[in-house]
């Protein structure tokens, strides 16, 4: 096989300027946040020495995130994509700013810190959808999995390189440091997206309401494809997303030292499959993607929980961070394959919350079946829990499993609506921005 068709497909970089400035941006942006990311709790333990103090920070993001992300959602699909991301970013900044300069006092203050927390979720809320929306609309329909496999690429290099960046600029130069490194990333963010292409609204668009997010769930629950996406990401991450009982896992196998390292396979392996992602591009059956990358993620941490060398436990924990990505890809792509545009953002919110929220209660499921069991059972027997809810629900929506990209009904009306409006730009002699169907 050519090296060619394993390294990563680059047609989206090479046709595609607005992807390139939001594949920079989102790289200048994850740079950015991880030394903030890292530097906030670091910051809370030191003023408070209170690991419940620490944990505080994820109960004060869920719910800005649930409540913005899905407003978000319907204001992605009323204005001016281009907008909403351009707005949160500049807010963004100006949280940074807030923890610079809360940083720099001669006694730094507590509250601020959870008040940024939260309002740095609910900003990301807003944001989300209005970026994924916008990616279905300049990247064309046959590049969309090259595309996301781009975008994972970029998140995985920021996530394994930027938290030891940060902790180095957090160690020798204090959080002050590490906020200002913040505050620069997201003006350098802000300059790039005003060099965007305008992403208007469709001319008929409604404004924010119950109503436009009732009819984005219902278009939703009328598709057992979608469904079956959502569906196997929160069952995947809620019985199966160990990340919090690590420092436990590492205490078990008398492996201390091998915490940082825990916390980094997964995104090593997403790495390793992002820059072998090349095939991905002529997949048809995403939903066979999806299938098998999350029942790799669960067998691989059952593998993770069961055996006792630190080492085997890293391979393993990379192969479940592979198994993800490869789920993530076929998710990605579905919903940019059939999703239509004037819809878009609103599903966008249910799908912040369909990757957010699992996470967030999987590490509620975790520490307490940790508490009855023991770390390592908890760990692994969330992993079969995993497997087994795969198979339900593959076996419920059998949909999800014999989608294909070249004969869904869905992917071939958003198909043909790409290939009109390439036909028009061609015709015109122009190359106006996409615009809602």
């Amino acid at each position: 096989m050519p090296l060619s068709a394993i390294l990563p497909d680059l047609s989206p970089w090479r046709s595609t300027r607005d992807f390139r400035l939001l594949w920079v941006q989102g790289l200048v942006t994850t740079f950015g946040s991880f030394m903030a990311l890292v530097a906030l709790p670091l910051q809370i333990k030191e003023l408070t020495d209170s690991p419940v103090a620490v944990g505080a920070m994820g109960a004060v993001e869920l719910v800005p995130l649930i409540v913005f992300g899905l407003y978000g959602g319907a204001l992605a699909d009323a204005v001016d994509r281009r907008r909403v991301i351009l707005l949160t970013e500049a807010g963004l900044g100006l949280l940074a700013a807030v923890l610079l300069v809360n940083a720099l006092l001669p006694e730094p203050m507590l509250w601020p810190l959870y008040v940024v927390a939260a309002g740095v979720s609910a900003l990301a809320g807003l944001q989300r959808p209005a970026l994924d929306s916008l990616m279905a609309r300049i990247v064309p329909h046959d590049q969309l999995t090259a595309a996301a496999a781009l975008n994972s690429l970029r998140w995985n290099v920021g996530a394994i390189a930027a938290p030891s960046l940060a902790g180095i600029v957090v160690a020798y130069a204090g959080h002050a440091s590490a906020y200002g490194v913040t505050a620069v990333c997201f003006v350098l963010s802000v300059a790039l997206c005003t060099r965007l292409s305008p992403a208007p609204a469709a001319h008929d668009a409604e404004k924010p309401s119950l109503k436009g997010l009732a009819e984005g769930a219902r278009y939703a629950w009328s598709r057992p494809v979608l469904l079956g996406t959502y569906a196997i990401d929160m069952a995947a991450m809620f019985f199966a997303f160990p990340n919090t009982i690590f420092p436990f896992l590492a205490d078990d196998l008398d492996a201390e030292w091998a915490l940082g390292l825990m916390y980094a396979a997964g995104a090593v392996g997403s790495l390793v499959f992002s820059l072998t992602s090349g095939w991905t591009s002529r997949v048809r059956r995403h939903g066979l993607l999806v299938v098998f990358g999350a029942a790799g993620w669960g067998l691989a941490i059952t593998a993770a929980g069961w055996f006792s060398n630190v080492w085997v436990v890293l391979v393993c924990l990379a192969f479940a961070g592979a198994g993800d990505m490869a789920s993530g890809l076929g998710r990605s792509t579905i919903w940019n394959q059939t999703i239509p545009d004037e819809l878009r953002g609103r599903l966008a919110g249910i799908e912040v919350l369909s990757y957010s929220v699992g996470p967030q209660l999987g590490q509620v499921r975790a520490g307490t079946a940790a508490g009855w069991t023991g770390t390592r059972p908890a760990i692994w027997s969330g992993g079969l829990a995993c497997l087994a809810s795969v198979g339900i629900l593959t076996a419920v929506l059998p949909k999800l499993v014999s989608y294909d990209a070249t004969t869904d009904p869905d992917a071939r009306r958003r198909r043909e609506r790409d290939e009109e409006r390439a036909a028009a730009r061609d015709d015109s002699g122009t190359a106006p921005v996409r615009t809602a169907s």
